[in-house]
């Protein structure tokens, strides 16, 4: 390679063509060549090319890594209140469990981005009002309408938390998008994390094992809650910092998940037609269809935010185009069996909140499914799908509002 390389040095096409077919051979003989052909404009380039580093690719500072490990250590704390305040583990996890994650990772992104003072207030005042309504709610036995709430805050700090990670650009697109993405990465790093810690967790209780402490139960109770908390804020600063190390890894699992889902979904429609179970008469098997819709719909929001950053072959489209299509018919499916369940036994606070969601999702995935149609009619790319995606989000975050804190009072709290 190195002859080859001397003989086609001003041949840019050729020595572009030897790179492509093997880039790490190409790399090590050019390396071991250009002291020779130092001087020559077209090996300079070659050089500078092959020996670029990314500036995406650096390791945070001192004091970003200091105010992670102080959120990490509020975040096991505030998991750990019940112990310390003797409070009712159920009742508060059930309320609280969200505000151990995302007030910290708010704070974050505020410092971080340099929020103003008036957007920290309001950031603020937000988490502490969600703080009181939670928890100010009656303990009503059977109370529909308070774990819609719970259910529906979470939902609603996860946008407070992308109001600051999209910082001073709340109407671009391409950060909204971003924060899509950021989630993405996020769930692939924290799980990989997690994977570890279990590990870590196993072989440390198996060697105290051996030497006759069982601390199982001192463990769990402080380094395995401690971890759990930490887990997403550890992965929030893995992903910001050193974005290079899952960039390429979550566009392979978006392009790896979308043709096995859309398999999965056209087999699973077939088998509800033969199993005789059907979301108009089994409550249990509507809610568990609406969960798939939405973590499908989740999945398709993510690969596009993911393609739409990348350049996205022909066939990749139309794996998302068909796989919109199916959910569209999944939706269809669970929302006229809402209208029937509505219509047969009258709206409950879960009927009105599941109705408006699939509403929603339905208006968006036709919406997606249209600009990936003219993506494939070749009218349109995939930047005009995330910019519908990322136009639609402030949508949801209104409809988590009104059932978070609207639905109890107009369903009396039951």
């Amino acid at each position: 390679m190195k002859d080859e390389i001397i003989n086609h040095l001003n041949e840019p096409g050729h020595l572009e063509k030897m790179y492509r077919s093997n880039k790490l051979t190409f790399k090590r003989e050019f390396g071991l060549l250009y002291s020779e052909l130092k001087g020559n404009p077209i090996a300079d380039f070659w050089n500078e090319r092959l020996n670029y580093k990314s500036d995406e690719s650096y390791k945070g500072t001192g004091k970003e890594l200091l105010f992670i490990i102080i959120a990490a250590l509020i975040a096991g704390l505030i998991a750990k209140l019940p112990a310390f305040l003797a409070l009712n583990e159920e009742s508060f996890y059930q309320r609280n469990v969200g505000f151990i994650i995302f007030p910290v990772l708010s704070a974050y992104f505020a410092w971080k981005n340099k929020l103003s003072t008036g957007k920290i207030a309001f950031i603020a005042v937000t988490i502490l009002a969600g703080i009181l309504f939670i928890n100010l709610l009656p303990q009503v036995k059977k109370s529909d309408t308070l774990i819609l709430s719970c259910i529906h805050l979470l939902l609603f700090l996860w946008s407070i938390l992308g109001f600051a990670f999209v910082a001073e650009h709340r109407n671009n697109d391409e950060k909204r998008l971003s924060y899509l993405r950021y989630n993405g990465d996020l769930v692939v790093m924290t799980t990989l994390i997690l994977i570890a810690g279990g590990l870590m967790t196993a072989i440390t209780i198996g060697l105290f094992s051996l030497i006759g402490f069982n601390i199982e139960k001192y463990y769990f109770d402080y380094v395995g809650i401690f971890g759990l908390a930490a887990a997403p804020i550890a992965g929030t600063y893995l992903v910001q910092t050193n974005p290079q190390l899952v960039g390429r890894v979550s566009p392979v699992i978006a392009r790896l998940f979308s043709p096995l889902v859309l398999v999965m979904l056209i087999i699973y429609l077939l088998a509800i037609v033969y199993s005789g179970k059907s979301p108009y008469t089994d409550r249990e098997f509507l809610l568990i269809f609406n969960a798939l819709l939405i973590g499908v719909m989740a999945i398709i929001f993510f690969s596009i935010a993911e393609t739409a950053k990348n350049t996205a072959n022909y066939a990749e489209t139309w794996v998302l185009f068909l796989l919109s299509i199916v959910t569209i018919v999944l939706n269809s499916i669970a929302l006229s069996a809402i209208l029937f369940r509505i219509s047969e036994w009258g709206i409950t606070p879960n009927r009105a909140a599941v109705l408006g969601g699939n509403v929603l999702i339905l208006i968006n995935l036709i919406l997606v499914t249209l600009k990936l149609y003219r993506v494939l009619s070749k009218k349109s790319d995939l930047n005009g799908v995330g910019k519908v995606i990322a136009f639609y989000l402030p949508v949801y975050c209104v409809w988590t509002i009104i059932v978070t804190f609207i639905f109890p009072f107009i369903f009396g709290y039951k």
